[in-house]
């Protein structure tokens, strides 16, 4: 047997040493690895809870109102065009003036006419001296054939050229009448009262009778239209409040500072659009200082009936999701809920939610971005926590003093805000949940 050196043994004993330590070290970490791991879990920190203001859902009386765009359009709109044929000889107006009905507008040179006036009266007056001959004659052959004198055919001969001359006077009376009338439209007066436009064609130009190129536009514009559409889903209690009296209406012009100008709905169409599914409407609106012009585009608003004790929530409190809108409300747990509503009518930066949401329930309105369900939220330093208002005493018992928040109301005590709700859990942190705050909760939305 070979016997091994002592350094070879020593090596030996050194790696069964190693490789027993190493084992037994492994089969330790295992045993405390199991044991560790939940505490080394416990140990770590949570996640922190997310800051957001909050803001409480109210009732109040919400009125539906119809925002629109519309578009002003005159009553009436006449393009003058001349009836006869001839030379303008003057413009009888300025462009832009309001004129009333019957005022000249444009003259013909009316010599032509006159002539041919003079004409047609020059042919009556000889066909009625030619009728009274007739006449004459007529009267003589009937004597003459009722005593035997004269043949049955020269007095049936008398009688017809009597009546023949009595035609051709009427003839010559339509022509008279004609050529008065010829004359008369040499002189273009306006058919309506309203607001002229530009000139199209000037003072010693050659007209013709009815040419396509009008002389001028003339729009009355007092009263003044508005045409606008509205969704079909509306047209139901439009046509009731037209059954029921006038159905008031509001316009403002964009980027004016003007009152609005009060009018009523006149006119609702027979159908539908299908491709647009709403309907048209006409307003009419006073118009006695021509403020407004056709064309000109305006905000349209229909007040409709009120939704009594509508539950309401700040407009910023609405989130889009991908099955339609939603509210983070707050729990008891200080945890968010996604609740989904349909939003009605907004007013004053107010939606109504329906039954979605009671009156009171803690909405976010602010923070929603980093927000999912069952997140743990906290509220902002600026937000009150609902029904746990600030403890205004120091640890050691004495009391401590605080400002107001507004100089007109009184700091409440500890025992006495703690049983009241807040109205509004935007209030500031100063703020110790009064009852002002509970009254204005429009107010407090931040």
């Amino acid at each position: 047997m070979k016997i091994l050196s002592p350094r070879r043994t020593a090596l030996i004993a050194l790696l069964v040493a190693v490789c027993g330590g190493a084992y037994y070290g492994y089969a330790w970490l295992e045993r405390g690895g199991a044991d560790a791991k939940p505490a080394a879990k416990a140990a770590k920190p949570g996640k922190p809870a997310t800051p957001v203001l909050v803001a409480r859902a109210s009732a109040r009386d919400v009125p539906v109102i119809i925002n629109t765009i519309g578009t002003m359009q005159a009553r009436a709109t006449v393009s003058i065009r001349s009836r006869v044929d001839g030379q303008i000889l003057e413009t009888a107006f300025t462009e832009g003036a309001l004129i009333n009905k019957g005022e000249p507008l444009f003259r013909i040179d009316p010599r032509p006419f006159e002539a041919k006036l003079r004409e047609a009266q020059a042919n009556l007056a000889r066909d009625q001296a030619a009728l009274d001959k007739a006449k004459t004659d007529f009267e003589r052959y009937k004597s003459l054939s009722g005593k035997g004198f004269t043949s049955q055919q020269k007095y049936e001969e008398a009688r017809a050229a009597m009546n023949g001359l009595t035609a051709t006077i009427r003839a010559d009376q339509a022509s008279v009448d004609l050529a008065k009338l010829d004359l008369e439209f040499t002189t273009i007066r306006a058919p309506i009262t309203g607001r002229t436009g530009s000139v199209l064609v000037n003072a010693g130009n050659l007209i013709k009778a009815n040419d396509q190129q009008p002389l001028v536009v003339i729009n009355e514009t007092d009263p003044i239209l508005a045409s606008f559409s509205v969704p079909e889903r509306h047209l139901v209690e439009i046509k009731q409040r037209l059954n029921g009296g006038a159905l008031p209406v509001a316009a403002t012009i964009p980027d004016s500072n003007r009152e609005p100008i009060r009018g009523q709905i006149v006119f609702i169409n027979n159908a539908v659009d299908t491709q647009t599914g709403t309907v048209q409407l006409k307003a009419a609106f006073d118009n006695p200082d021509g403020l407004l012009t056709p064309g000109q585009f305006i905000r349209v608003v229909i007040e409709m009936s009120s939704i009594r004790s509508a539950v309401v929530v700040p407009e910023r409190s609405l989130q889009n999701g991908q099955k339609g809108s939603y509210i983070f409300t707050v729990s008891d747990e200080m945890t968010a809920i996604p609740v989904p509503v349909t939003p009605g009518p907004t007013v004053d930066g107010f939606t109504v939610v329906g039954d979605a949401l009671k009156v009171g329930d803690i909405v976010v309105t602010d923070g929603q971005l980093r927000l999912f369900k069952g997140a743990k939220v906290s509220f902002k330093e600026k937000d009150a926590a609902p029904g746990k208002p600030k403890d205004d005493k120091p640890k050691d018992g004495k009391d401590k003093m605080k400002a107001p928040a507004k100089p007109d109301a009184p700091a409440e005590s500890g025992p006495k805000t703690s049983n009241m709700a807040p109205a509004a859990v935007t209030a500031s942190s100063d703020d110790t949940g009064s009852a002002s705050h509970r009254d204005a909760p429009a107010k407090t939305v931040q």
